[in-house]
């Protein structure tokens, strides 16, 4: 087995709420290492599944989880917020959609990968390893201006113009190149009193970093809307999120079609993890789990035509487990 070992958060509940819907295609727009495809595959025997993940070692822990379930499964290398490009026009409209929004276990144990304020790495964090976008990109060429917006939209950082201001005059002595120079420099920026509340003073600034590198809450608008091209009558979009502006994009988007009479809203207040699953996976104590199904005669939205071609998709990534 791949060294990709991921405790899947909540796959009972996610799985349980997505498989209650109609129809037998789904597709898991973050794959991860096929924890909750994998369930849902065996609850379903005759169900097919696309799972999508920017992370190609989690497609190869994926390919090795799912190879049981032969064809019915296809998985590709790419960004859900183009999950529609991925989905084969035969298996659509299809009976569900997952999108799970945090980051593995090791994507954050990976010192590598410069997730994590825990351990001193290279600054990266990016989930597709081709991309262009760093964390060390925007930490040493972004303006203060766009660092501060960042930190304030993206963490939510009461600091946020003190930190920027910090890190443009630390940048300027040498690069900030790791992940605990980034730190050094954020516990300088914040005042020893508010350091002692609020958990570690580097973590929403490392929320933001994040999502900025990922493009995460664009991703997330963008294939919650194609989610609403693929959903069929009966069928489910699952949503499991893992901060607040993450939980209230989703909220605010199922609300919306409940408002359109377009179906009804299944979690009228979000599903959290057990007590016991936070203590054998504390890192699920965040997480939030929210449903939507979409009315027997409706659909979310009209069927249009996706702006990324899936013959172009299917040739590039490759269909198959």
């Amino acid at each position: 087995m791949t060294s990709f070992e991921h405790v899947t958060v909540m796959r009972d509940s996610a799985t349980a709420l997505l498989a209650a819907g109609s129809g037998t295609a789904y597709v898991d727009g973050t794959v991860g290492g096929g924890g909750h495809a994998s369930q849902l595959l065996t609850m379903l025997p005759h169900a097919r599944l696309v799972g999508i993940d920017r992370d190609p070692a989690a497609l190869a822990a994926a390919r090795e989880r799912l190879a049981p379930f032969g064809d019915r499964v296809r998985l590709v290398q790419g960004n859900f917020r183009h999950l529609d490009a991925f989905l084969p026009p035969a298996w659509q409209p299809c009976a569900g959609v997952l999108l799970d929004l945090g980051v593995s276990s090791p994507q954050l144990d990976e010192d590598e990968r410069g997730f994590s304020y825990h351990s001193d790495a290279v600054l990266d964090m990016r989930m597709d390893p081709e991309s262009d976008r760093t964390a060390f990109r925007l930490v040493n060429m972004g303006d203060v201006a766009e660092l501060t917006r960042v930190l304030r939209e993206y963490g939510e950082e009461r600091w946020a113009s003190r930190i920027a201001r910090f890190i443009a005059e630390a940048r300027r002595r040498q690069p900030i190149r790791t992940t605990g120079q980034l730190v050094e420099v954020i516990k300088d920026a914040i005042p020893a009193a508010a350091r002692r509340t609020g958990g570690h003073p580097a973590r929403r600034t490392f929320q933001a970093l994040r999502i900025w590198v990922n493009e995460e809450l664009d991703a997330l608008d963008e294939g919650l809307e194609a989610a609403g091209r693929l959903v069929g009558p009966g069928g489910r979009v699952v949503v499991l999120s893992f901060h607040s502006l993450e939980d209230r994009m989703v909220k605010r988007r199922f609300r919306a079609w409940a408002d359109a009479e377009r179906g009804t809203v299944l979690t009228r207040r979000p599903l959290v993890a057990s007590p016991e699953e936070v203590e054998h996976n504390p890192r699920c104590h965040s997480a939030k789990l929210r449903a939507f199904e979409v009315a027997a005669q409706s659909q979310l939205a009209p069927a249009a035509r996706s702006t990324h071609d899936y013959q172009g998709v299917n040739q590039r990534h490759g269909y198959g487990i």
